[in-house]
């Protein structure tokens, strides 16, 4: 009798071993979560209302690196996504904004504008796009080095910039937002794969728009956020009011594909497309790690409209916390549970709307960079004699028409000081210098040092400018990012899964360590800009 429960209980041991998956030398699939415009508080904000299965999920069993900043300037979506996939900062990079002015053909750049390529999947021009412009590699581009091509790389975002620069340079395909469908360029392909026609056949933008978007909870529940008629919110494109229920099913056909951007519901059917690509592409399934690199974009959208305190972006990042939990959900069944890698962070966070400020007696506003073009210009032209003087404002840069300026004769030092001086006039402006004399500048850190890492030669503009905290250029109504305080800088960055060990730390990180992390998961080389750090401490 005791023979036979010996061998039951050896039958036991050996059954369960078998039934036991053996680890793994590298993860099956890494999900990268670029959540667009979001703030670290948004963590713990609204902790109270979120689920058990999305945000605290990934920080109870995974590890969060509490104090992670950017650590350049300016905090844009472009620049944010090149960084958290190369490690690199604009100076290297070539990204050193969502746009530019080229000094060399006297024209805006949009970054990954690319002429040569043709969209694939619709009749627009939205899909002349690639990464030609980004001078770097990505960890994305590392991966399908490191073995010769043979991990699959997919990018998804609504935004183009936000699919194509962290899928890098070789990706199998990058896919973006145009119209209620994804579309893509022939960077990548020159016809959409099967599954993505039958996937934008359903026209499921156009399912979601027929349903209007109310709380999730009772409005009662939504106490960190202020009320939810405000003046100075920007309505959804089509809507009448600020305020829900947002009736989306009433805005005209005409506009409600570009509406559908600025609601919650975006989110979600990014998530429905990033779970229709690792299905038909079958991620994870491959001999060697798979990478997604899945951007959530309507959180930017909603968040500038309506802002950081607003009831709308409360009842987004709830609703985004279900769609995170319902997708991790997915990737244990789809993948197997401690099989795949996600991170999650975001390219920036955002300013408090300075009507919002006012409202609790905080200092901010706002101002409009084209009417400090216009008054500069009509300076120099009284004082100069030089027309058009400045030639282009963006990224709290001037770009100077120096062509004009050496074709007149003029003294560029004294008209570079004349502006100087001007700029330094405005009350809300605290410094302003030329960008080529950035060291000779008395700024403080981490001013100065963000400052040098965004500054490109190329690319950049020809004297820069500071603003007081809470000022931003802008309108008057919604919000914005880009500066280098610690409300546009600083980001949620938490790894979960595979190879990583759950905790915390409070030591300064950076953006740009997230990458090289990624690397030294997966035992790849870092990007070729990197210059980043690994955060030992979560790695098991």
């Amino acid at each position: 009798m005791l023979r036979r429960s010996y061998l039951l209980f050896i039958f036991c041991i050996t059954a369960a071993a078998a039934f036991t998956q053996a680890p793994i030398a590298k993860p099956k699939l890494v999900v990268g979560i670029v959540v667009d415009q979001m703030r670290w508080d948004y963590l713990y904000r609204f902790n109270a209302l979120y689920g058990n299965n999305g945000f605290k999920r990934l920080l109870k069993e995974g590890f969060t690196a509490e104090n992670t900043m950017i650590p350049y300037v300016p905090t844009y979506t472009a620049v944010g996504h090149t960084c958290v996939y190369t490690g690199s900062v604009p100076a290297l990079s070539g990204i050193v904004g969502n746009n530019w002015f080229d000094k060399t053909t006297g024209r805006g750049v949009y970054c990954t504008d690319d002429s040569t390529v043709s969209t694939v999947g619709s009749s627009s021009r939205a899909g002349k796009m690639s990464p030609e412009n980004l001078w770097v590699t990505t960890v994305t581009d590392e991966l399908r080095l490191s073995n010769n091509f043979k991990s699959k790389v997919i990018g998804i975002a609504l935004k183009d910039r936000g699919a194509i620069l962290p899928a890098g340079h070789s990706a199998n395909a990058a896919y973006w937002y145009d119209g209620g469908k994804w579309i893509t360029s022939t960077h990548y392909m020159n016809a959409l794969p099967a599954w993505v026609n039958q996937f934008n056949s359903k026209d499921l933008a156009a399912k979601y728009m027929s349903q209007d978007w109310n709380t999730l909870l009772p409005i009662s529940k939504y106490d960190l956020s202020t009320a939810d008629d405000k003046p100075y919110e920007n309505r959804i494109r089509g809507e009448a009011t600020v305020t829900f229920p947002h009736r989306l099913s009433q805005i005209p056909d005409s506009i409600k594909y570009e509406s559908f951007r600025t609601t919650a519901f975006a989110n979600s059917f990014s998530f429905d497309f990033a779970k229709a690509a690792i299905e038909n592409e079958a991620l994870g399934k491959n001999t060697v790690t798979d990478f997604l690199a899945l951007s959530i974009s309507s959180t930017d959208y909603v968040g500038h409209a309506f802002g950081p305190n607003s009831v709308e972006i409360e009842d987004t990042y709830l609703r985004l916390d279900r769609d995170i939990a319902d997708f991790l959900l997915y990737l244990d069944t789809k993948l197997g549970k401690g099989t795949y890698t996600v991170f999650l962070s975001a390219d920036h966070a955002v300013a408090h709307i300075p009507a919002f400020l006012a409202e609790h007696n905080i200092p901010g506003g706002n101002f409009e960079d084209g009417d400090i073009r216009r008054e500069i210009n009509q300076q120099i032209a009284a004082n100069f004699g030089v027309n058009n003087a400045v030639l282009n404002l963006q990224n709290y840069q001037l770009y100077l028409n120096a062509a004009e300026i050496e074709k007149q004769g003029k003294d560029m030092s004294l008209i570079k000081a004349a502006i100087i001086k001007a700029l330094q006039a405005k009350p809300y402006i605290t410094s302003a210098f030329e960008t080529d004399k950035l060291f000779l500048t008395n700024l403080p850190e981490p001013q100065k040092t963000m400052l040098a890492n965004g500054y490109n030669y190329k690319r950049s503009g020809d004297i820069q400018f500071l603003v007081k905290p809470g000022y931003f250029d802008g309108g008057i109504k919604g919000t914005t990012h880009g500066l280098w305080n610690p409300y546009d800088a600083h980001i949620p960055c938490v790894f979960f899964g595979w190879g990583v060990k759950p905790g915390k730390t409070n030591r300064e990180t950076y953006m740009t360590d997230i990458a090289p992390t990624v690397a030294a998961l997966l035992q790849i080389q870092m990007p070729n800009g990197s210059v980043g750090k690994v955060i030992t401490e979560l790695i098991k």
